[in-house]
């Protein structure tokens, strides 16, 4: 099995010849040859091995996605009673400006625990992408633990990381139950079916997330094939299931999504001519933000139970500071931004360019924090920070707000992830129709976030993956 790099810091299993069972006769190995001929593509696809895990992959889908579903609606709900509903039975009418700072405080003391004490130390830390080697089942619990207990406390992060442990942990749990054994690439490619079906819920549907995994995989020919069709077809079945069943129970998710967004304008000259540097702008901030959150991982690697607290108090900080420098809710720059995202998206004009500042810089201050301490996905925030400045930058004589917005999230996307076919794909997706004539600028402005982002971290030192996980208590 060989493991390429993609989604900063993340590795995606993918498979270098046939997985579960092998192809049919394969073909005499010519004269002279050492060794057989490898099987066909076709053969791959057709072998019973094969087809019996694409079956298995439909099948995962529908309860990996009724997990999923039940996953984000007990966070949304949780979030709104710490958010709307708990400030309202006190006597607020909305969440008062101290707000963050026990809510925050509450989380660093719940994760700290399951960082130090629970196996698989509550997931994968955020800042190294969104995972690594899938989690088992045996690291499940404290994943779950992690995220549904901290962030809908006001955890600047999303819920993606967490979901795809959740689809990959899942996956390799059904093999324990139907007592199955497939070697380990069948394995591997189950499992991360599995992550691909559990994300897919929350980013709009199969095409993303199949995206991302290709992209991510770096790969090409049949290895791509015998890798991507158990993706799609788990996540189809996944994404089918999850809008029914979220129909039938009228409950939220909180997926990224744009409900309403600013009238469209075709892109011109000025929209290009600023939003270049307006790319590179958002990729410089998002990069700095990223360095930020592997110093806080350096820094809670020892004593980390208390530093952990530590990080999460002082983010929570952060988040006070904006409302006090703003006089706006803290909510806005608490959480992993779904809700405030589509705010902007709906009423631009409501947040003035100070405001906008403030939100970059105290969210962009607790995400740093939140990235190397606790636990979550790292991407759903910052796609609210490049949105925010590309909002930011709309005042700028020649650029609009539509662009704005449309560059913003695809630079920040392309920046965290570096994933640029991925980040046009999903702001395209988020725009909707009004995505189709922004295309050309969200193209330019993920390839210029993508190569700045590259140049910013040309002399960055990676650490190795685990290094972010605790060493004692």
């Amino acid at each position: 099995m060989r493991r390429l790099r993609g989604l900063e810091g993340s590795t995606v299993p993918t498979p270098e010849a046939a997985p579960p069972e092998p192809a049919p006769p394969e073909k005499p190995a010519p004269p002279g040859s050492a060794e057989p001929a490898a099987p066909t593509l076709r053969q791959t696809l057709l072998s019973r091995g094969y087809l019996r895990l694409l079956l298995l992959c439909a099948l995962l889908g529908v309860p990996i996605a009724l997990a999923s579903f039940f996953f984000v609606s007990l966070q949304h709900e949780l979030q709104h009673g710490v958010w709307e509903a708990l400030p309202e039975a006190l006597g607020y009418d909305r969440a008062p400006w101290w707000w963050p700072l026990p809510t925050l405080l509450l989380a660093g003391l719940i994760v700290a625990p399951v960082v130090t004490r629970m196996p698989g130390a509550g997931g994968h830390v955020p800042v190294h992408g969104l995972g690594g080697t899938p989690l088992g089942p045996r690291e499940l619990p404290g994943v779950v633990l992690a995220a549904i207990a901290t962030l809908p406390l006001g955890v600047v992060l999303g819920p993606e990381a967490p979901l795809m442990a959740v689809g990959s942990a899942l996956a390799l749990l059904s093999l324990r139950a139907l007592r199955q054994a497939p070697d380990p690439r069948g394995t591997m490619v189950l499992a991360t079916a599995g992550s691909t079906a559990a994300i897919s819920t929350i980013l709009g549907g199969p095409i993303v997330a199949a995206v991302m995994v290709v992209e991510a995989a770096g790969l090409g020919g049949a290895q791509l094939v015998v890798l991507l069709l158990p993706c799609l077809i788990a996540s189809a079945a996944g994404a089918l299931v999850f809008t029914g069943f979220g129909e039938w129970t009228g409950l939220s998710v909180g997926g990224l999504e744009l409900p309403v967004v600013p009238p469209n304008m075709t892109p011109d000259a000025g929209d290009f001519l600023w939003g270049v540097p307006a790319a590179a702008l958002i990729a410089s901030v998002i990069t700095a933000g990223r360095a930020l959150g592997f110093g806080t991982a350096r820094w809670t690697r020892r004593h980390t139970a208390r530093r952990t607290v530590l990080a999460a108090l002082a983010a929570g900080v952060s988040l006070t500071a904006y409302a006090l420098l703003t006089d706006r809710s803290p909510e806005e720059a608490a959480l992993s931004g779904q809700a405030a995202l589509g705010q902007l998206a709906e009423h631009p004009h409501s947040w003035s360019v100070a405001a906008l500042v403030a939100l970059v810089a105290c969210k962009g201050l607790a995400w740093g924090l939140c990235l190397g301490a606790l636990r979550g996905g790292p991407i759903f925030p910052a796609v609210l920070l490049g949105a925010a400045i590309g909002v930011a930058c709309a005042g700028l004589p020649g650029l609009g707000t539509a662009p704005g917005l449309a560059l913003g999230i695809a630079a920040a996307a392309a920046a965290i992830t570096g994933l640029p076919l991925t980040s046009a794909i999903l702001a395209v997706l988020l725009l909707g129709p009004d995505g189709q004539d922004q295309m050309p600028l969200i193209v330019t402005a993920t390839v210029v976030a993508f190569v700045t982002a590259q140049l910013l971290r040309r002399g960055e030192t990676r650490e190795p993956e685990g290094a972010g996980q605790p060493t004692g208590p």
